[in-house]
Order: C-alpha cells, then sequence, then structure tokens
C-alpha cells in the first residue's frame, strides 16, 4: 500500500487549503474543501485499509454510495493542514445509501467532517448530473464577496452582470453566473438541499452574509473560480460609492463570449 502522505490529490489538498488561508478566505476554523476522488487513486492508497470508524452522515445520497472524499475536518484550522494533515483531514467512503461515512484515514485526534458535509454532497450529487468531471466543492468567506451581499441587490442577474462588468475575464471564467441563496442557518439539511439547487445551473453559489461555495473538475479550477469572482467583488467596492462613467457593456460581453467560445447564461444579456 503506498503512502498516503505522498498522494498527488492529499498534497494538492493541502496546498489549496493553505493558499486559501493565506488569501484570508478561511479565518479561523471557517470554510472546508470535498474532493471526489477517482477509484483508481482511491485504490492505490485506500485498498486494504481497515474502517476506523462509522459516522452517520444524517442526509441520503444514493448516487454517492460507494464514493471516496477526501474532506476538511469539523472545527479545523486551515492554517494547520499542512503541519498536520492526518489530524485535519479524513478520506471516508460513503455507504447505506450516504447514510454512513466509513471513515479510512484521518481525523486521527477523533474528529470527523466538516460541519457543512451534507452542503457539500448535496452539492456533488447536483454537479455530477450536470457535469460528470465536477469532483470539488469548496466552501468559503471571501471578504469582498460577503461585503457586496451587503450591498448590492440579491437577484441573481443583476448580481452576475455586475461581477462581469467588474473584469474582463468573468464571463469567459464562469459564463453561468452566480446564484444566491438568502441568509439561511449553516450546517443543516435545509442550507444542503437549497445550495444544491442553486448548483444545477451554476458553479458558484453566493451565501448572503456568509460566504461562497464553488465546484469543479478539480483543486485548481474551483480555487480560480472563486479568486475570480472575489476579484471582481473587490473592483465594485471599490468603486460602487462612486459614479460609474465607463463600464463593460453587453456588446462587449458578445464579442468575449465569441473570442472565447463560451455562452453566457440564457436571458442575463440583451
Amino acid at each position: 500500500m503506498k503512502n498516503i502522505l505522498e498522494a498527488p490529490f492529499l498534497i494538492e489538498m493541502v496546498r489549496t487549503a493553505s493558499n486559501m488561508y493565506a488569501h484570508g478566505w478561511d479565518e479561523r476554523n471557517g470554510g472546508n474543501i470535498s474532493l471526489l476522488l477517482e477509484e483508481q487513486d482511491a485504490a492505490e492508497y485506500l485498498t486494504g485499509r481497515p474502517v476506523l470508524r462509522a459516522i452517520p452522515t444524517g442526509f441520503s445520497a444514493p448516487e454517492l454510495t460507494g464514493k471516496y472524499f477526501l474532506v476538511t475536518g469539523t472545527g479545523k484550522y486551515f492554517k494547520n493542514v499542512e503541519h498536520d494533515p492526518e489530524a485535519n483531514l479524513g478520506i471516508v467512503r460513503l455507504t447505506d445509501g450516504g447514510q454512513t461515512a466509513q471513515l479510512l484515514w484521518g481525523y486521527s485526534d477523533g474528529g470527523q467532517f466538516t460541519s457543512e458535509f451534507p452542503a457539500h454532497m448535496m452539492s456533488h450529487v447536483a454537479r455530477l448530473k450536470v457535469d460528470p468531471a465536477n469532483r470539488v466543492v469548496m466552501h468559503c468567506h471571501p471578504g469582498n464577496l460577503l461585503a457586496m451581499t451587503y450591498v448590492h441587490d440579491l437577484d441573481e442577474k443583476a448580481f452576475t452582470r455586475t461581477l462581469w462588468q467588474m473584469c474582463t475575464e468573468c464571463i469567459v471564467v464562469f459564463p453561468d453566473g452566480v446564484n444566491v441563496l438568502p441568509w439561511m442557518l449553516c450546517g443543516t439539511n435545509e442550507i444542503g438541499e437549497a445550495t444544491a439547487g442553486k448548483m444545477a445551473t451554476a458553479r458558484l453559489v453566493v451565501w448572503s452574509q456568509h460566504g461562497i461555495y464553488g465546484a469543479g473538475k478539480d483543486l485548481d479550477e474551483t480555487f480560480g473560480l472563486i479568486e475570480t469572482a472575489e476579484k471582481a467583488a473587490e473592483i465594485y467596492m471599490k468603486i460602487a460609492h462612486l459614479p460609474r462613467v465607463n463600464t463593460i457593456t453587453d456588446a462587449q460581453l458578445h464579442l468575449l463570449e465569441g473570442r472565447f467560445n463560451v455562452k453566457a447564461r440564457e436571458g442575463y444579456l440583451q
């Protein structure tokens, strides 16, 4: 059995968690990441490992039965992941229709997966139906996107168009736009179900006055997706109180569609 600490997926998870903390997106124990492992990768590092513990998940996700996930732990500080991956991360296999998570590695201090685990798993189910290549769900608290939810209309079309107008690259990076939820109690199945519903039409879901959820094919893509939206929100927060003399027009956004072979969300551009 290979040394799991040398697994490329674990190394990348550690690097991503550290980078998210360095960006200021994951203060204290804020934020969480889940990565659906490729079956071949999982087999190379997990075959023969005993089940350390069985953890009830509190929800049902039959579509994920037998799937392996690398997940950040509850109450864990992202700044500590690189120093002790085995205490701050865990690998689980879902069984019993998703109602049980078998711990195969990690959470060595007796912990368990993030309290947002239901929202992550439900989002995985939703994104896999849209694009089977989407294997990452990432939640964090980028300051400018969070601030934007206090001062901007939360209508999804309006929110998306504002972000598209802030940076030329935005419509190229997230042509599917940004979906928005009103404030909801976190760590519940209810917010998980609501987030999954929004994930059916976009890879970014803003939690008002809280943070954002992103989904993508790998850790780099998902990080970059959030990073781009956060940069746009930063620009908006710098200019929101000023008269806007110039902007990126819908005609120019259509030019970007053609140049980069993307299609803006239906009905969002004139």
